[in-house]
């Protein structure tokens, strides 16, 4: 597996993310080499980052027709898993990180189809459309979730979404209990995806709660840009916006804080803020 880890130079019990990339149609933003503006403030905020490439990346051109399909979808749920059960290993790599890691305090990180994954970790079913069974991938080491811009359910997927990703459509969150972030732009949709206006809310909307609702105003995919700098996707949907991306890391940031160590009141002092902002870049449901 390639890995990419990324940390400061400094500090003690440094909490860890580990951040899974979309599938998408970028042959190096959909690998470890992706997600630059949010690494790069995740770190300088205090984080340890790690970054897997999963097997779908293009960058690894592997067989896209085996039993998991186009996404490995399995397989990058299991990728997680790997690095929590090898952290000790993959730390050591750099000189002294593993005894200033806090290796008990980690968070899943996913935009997109990484969305799907870290939502896998945190307890969503998924349907295999191969053999039919339900497989649960619920990881209890990771205290804190966050994913951006995730699939929704299958019951809202489009017929594109059926013919060429099955999987999405095994989707169900009626079981994933564990508390999550959900950040999703309000104009973050695609007719080959679905014609539901929220689907990519679904995380939130479908699923028990403990569960948080960030939703970004004038939002779409890339919400402004977290899956790389000056990327020509994000341009193609004129929605390069440095200020957003900015807007989304802090928020994240804050939401993880708190939620690894619950005496921070990081998260509950960014919602105070931006309930006075008057022009606000989002706005936060909890259930």
């Amino acid at each position: 597996m390639e890995v990419k880890v990324t940390a400061p130079v400094n500090g003690v019990n440094l909490p860890v993310i580990i951040l899974s990339h979309g599938h998408g149609a970028s042959n190096f933003l959909a690998s470890y080499r992706g997600y630059a503006p949010l690494v790069d403030y995740y770190a300088a905020q205090g984080f340890v980052i790690i970054q897997p490439t999963h097997q779908d990346s293009k960058t690894l051109a592997l067989d896209p027709t085996g039993q998991e399909g186009a996404l490995f979808w399995k397989s990058r749920a299991e990728d997680m898993i790997f690095i929590l059960d090898n952290i000790e290993e993959i730390l050591s790599i750099i000189p002294g990180l593993s005894e200033r890691t806090d290796k008990n305090s980690v968070a899943a990180v996913g935009h997109s189809l990484g969305g799907h994954t870290v939502s896998m970790l945190a307890g969503m079913r998924v349907t295999d459309p191969v053999s039919g069974e339900v497989v649960s991938k619920e990881e209890q080491r990771i205290k804190a979730f966050v994913v951006f811009g995730a699939p929704g359910s299958g019951e809202g997927a489009a017929q594109f979404i059926s013919e060429h990703y099955p999987v999405i459509g095994g989707t169900n969150f009626s079981e994933m209990k564990n508390d999550m972030l959900v950040v999703a732009g309000d104009r973050d949709q695609n007719p080959m995806f679905s014609d539901e206006e929220f689907w990519r809310m679904d995380a939130y909307y479908k699923s028990p709660s403990p569960k948080s609702l960030l939703t970004i105003f004038g939002g779409k995919h890339m919400l402004g840009g977290i899956s790389g700098y000056d990327a020509s996707e994000t341009f193609q949907y004129d929605e390069e916006n440095p200020e957003l991306v900015n807007f989304v890391s802090k928020m994240t940031a804050a939401y993880i804080w708190s939620k690894l160590y619950p005496q921070n009141k990081s998260w509950e002092n960014t919602i105070n803020e931006l309930a006075i902002n008057e022009n606000p870049k989002g706005k936060v449901d909890v259930k």
